[in-house]
């Protein structure tokens, strides 16, 4: 395993440099949801972004690959026997898959695509998946997640490693997720001002920090 990189300004541009074009890559393929993806493949990143909770990228990746047979019509049980040995919490990301599908049938048609882009403003659109309590699972974090991975520009994904990497470079005090939406904002906003002074941008500096501490950049 590669040794991490100090967090510094100075190697925030160097890893951006040596990792543009996987980087570019990566953007390029959400803008390509964005563009054409069907509501399908709108709903399967969503259900993704319920499986990274609290989890790791790589086990949303294994989970949702497990799953994407039952994701449009799936019964909670057979959700959870598929999770099951795959996913930490199979039972649990089931219910959110099916409570959700529920919810999103009855007073959207699934229509998720649509949905969002019916919004004007971007902190509206995340906060109708934050805050909606038939859609399960989707904190901002998650919110900020499935938004990038659908194509949406100007949303910071405070997980982790974004949040260790802010700790090390003394932006914040304390590596903690945000427990609000106001300092989910805050801390948001020191992204911004961090991409500004680095010169990268905003949405590629997610990506830049994330594989710094995981050597990988992934969705």
């Amino acid at each position: 395993m590669k040794t991490q990189l100090p967090i510094t300004v100075d190697n925030i541009r160097r890893i951006h440099n040596e990792r543009r074009k996987e980087i570019s890559a990566r953007l390029s393929e959400f803008r390509q949801i964005h563009r054409s993806g069907t509501e399908e493949r709108f709903w399967e990143e969503m259900v993704f972004c319920f499986f990274t909770g609290g989890c790791s990228a790589a086990m949303g990746l294994r989970s949702i690959e497990a799953v994407r047979p039952l994701l449009a019509s799936g019964t909670q049980e057979e959700i959870a026997a598929a999770l099951s040995g795959v996913h930490r919490y199979p039972n649990a990301r089931a219910r959110y898959v099916v409570e959700s599908r529920e919810f999103l049938t009855a007073n959207h048609k699934m229509k998720i695509r649509k949905t969002l882009m019916d919004f004007d403003c971007g902190l509206e659109r995340r906060d109708w998946l934050a805050k909606t309590r038939g859609i399960k699972g989707l904190g901002y974090k998650e919110a900020s997640h499935f938004l990038r991975n659908v194509g949406f520009t100007g949303y910071a994904i405070l997980d982790k490693h974004v949040l260790n990497c802010l700790a090390e470079l003394k932006l914040i005090d304390d590596p903690k997720p945000p427990a609000t939406r106001s300092r989910y904002i805050a801390v948001e906003n020191i992204v911004r001002e961090l991409a500004a002074e680095s010169e990268v941008g905003f949405d590629e500096l997610d990506l830049v920090l994330w594989s710094m501490k995981t050597n990988a950049i992934l969705k």
